[in-house]
């Protein structure tokens, strides 16, 4: 049996393993998934994984869960039971068998904490009775026939695994700041003070970034006392993120988006996931008039005593320079994180089957329809990149069961199907 492993025990791991464990209960061909995970299953929705305090609420609706939209393409004749089996590991199974479905439609079907979602990402886990390595992924090799995975658990042992396959997952580290200062915040930093309520006494803040992860750090700021309040972004404005049902679709089913030239896809990802704040965000900070917006990038950042000097460029007008004494860097993760894995030979393979040094236009170019980087020996799944060339649902929550379809539909599956 082929193996694939999973780096993160996040949603999209927990799709991949449940749907191949359906696969396997049914008699279909499915690879065993191992899944490497140095905190706990759901841990960058609790707030040991850094990127949250748990407290603030999904951006996306729960009902798109590890199965949904629950379309699956696997096996002609057999998807509708495929999809039936996946629906035993759905949200809403998840709250009738905790006997709170009932409250959760009485109360408007709310968006649930992060904390519930990584309960419930918890319980999928225990059903299928994940194959789960505990530790940290140190490198990633490729010699051939096989990845070969190094992995260090919480004590520095480290021990090595073999896969056919492999599938990163998750935004990187949580931990980087733009400037080393004790008043500049990673957003790790961040929630960890704020869970303690310890955040440094600020009367001007500023928080770098325009997307969910700035919101969500936003959305905390502004229960606290504060003058002003800075978010700091290169957008021209505060973009809402579209929710509309023409928005929603092309995330749930991307199978019109090889129609759409390059140019639309762009603006489809800039009005739509990047950049962009939630509805219910946005409608919090409307209220609050100590929230403001400037437009730039940050360049330079210098001490001035215990405030900070924060000069911001723009391409058609002068760098402006701003004072402030809290600054929370919210960028978010860095998208080519995981290149730091790669051993030299993985790194010369990914440019030879890229066609080039390792950026990140060269690489979201190359995903494949199967979410893997095309012409590379050995399946190297990377579906948070694969938003421009197959479809703006595969990085986030939106479409966790076409991703499974995707992943786990190899070139030997398929055949082994069709005979």
């Amino acid at each position: 049996m082929e193996t694939l492993l999973v780096v993160g025990a996040g949603p999209k791991a927990l799709a991949v393993a449940t749907k191949a464990h359906v696969l396997g209960s049914l008699g279909l061909a499915a690879p065993r998934v191992v899944v490497v995970e140095p905190h706990v299953v759901g841990g960058n929705w609790l707030p040991s994984g850094g990127w949250t305090d748990g407290q603030h609420r999904l951006g996306t609706s729960p009902e798109k869960d590890i199965g949904f939209p629950y379309h699956s393409t696997w096996a002609r004749g057999r998807n509708r039971e495929i999809d039936q089996a996946m629906s035993a590991f759905s949200w809403v199974s998840f709250l009738i068998e905790h006997g709170t479905y009932a409250e959760w439609i009485d109360r408007g079907r709310p968006s649930p904490q992060h904390h519930v979602w990584a309960k419930y990402l918890q319980w999928v886990a225990r059903s299928i009775n994940l194959d789960l390595v505990a530790g940290r992924v140190e490198t990633l090799g490729h010699d051939g026939d096989q990845w070969t995975v190094t992995v260090a658990d919480a004590d520095g042992v480290r021990t090595e695994h073999r896969a056919d396959g492999v599938m990163i997952t998750g935004p990187g580290r949580s931990t980087r700041a733009l400037a080393d200062h004790p008043r500049v915040l990673s957003i790790a930093d961040f929630w960890h003070l704020a869970g303690k309520r310890a955040l440094p006494a600020a009367s001007r803040a500023a928080v770098i970034g325009g997307g969910e992860t700035a919101g969500s750090a936003l959305d905390e700021l502004v229960r606290h006392e504060m003058l002003t309040i800075s978010v700091i972004s290169p957008m021209a404005t505060l973009y809402t993120r579209g929710e509309s049902y023409f928005e929603n679709a092309l995330f749930s089913d991307p199978v019109k988006w090889n129609a759409l030239s390059l140019q639309e896809r762009r603006d489809v990802i800039r009005r739509t996931d990047r950049g962009v704040f939630s509805v219910r965000v946005q409608e919090s900070l409307l209220g609050d008039s100590r929230v403001h917006h400037l437009q730039g990038r940050v360049t330079r950042v210098v001490p001035d005593g215990d405030s900070l000097a924060l000069t911001l460029t723009n391409e058609q007008r002068a760098d402006q320079v701003h004072g402030f004494d809290l600054v929370v860097d919210a960028t978010g993760g860095q998208p080519l994180w995981f290149t730091e894995m790669f051993d030299q030979s993985v790194s010369d393979r990914m440019e030879l089957a890229i066609g080039g040094p390792l950026t990140q236009a060269r690489l979201e170019a190359s995903i494949g329809y199967d979410l893997a980087v095309a012409g590379l020996p050995g399946k190297l799944y990377l579906p948070n990149m694969a938003a421009m060339s197959q479809g703006p649902g595969f990085p986030n929550l939106s479409c966790l069961g076409e991703l499974s379809d995707r992943v786990l539909q190899s070139a030997a599956v398929r055949t082994a199907l069709v005979a």
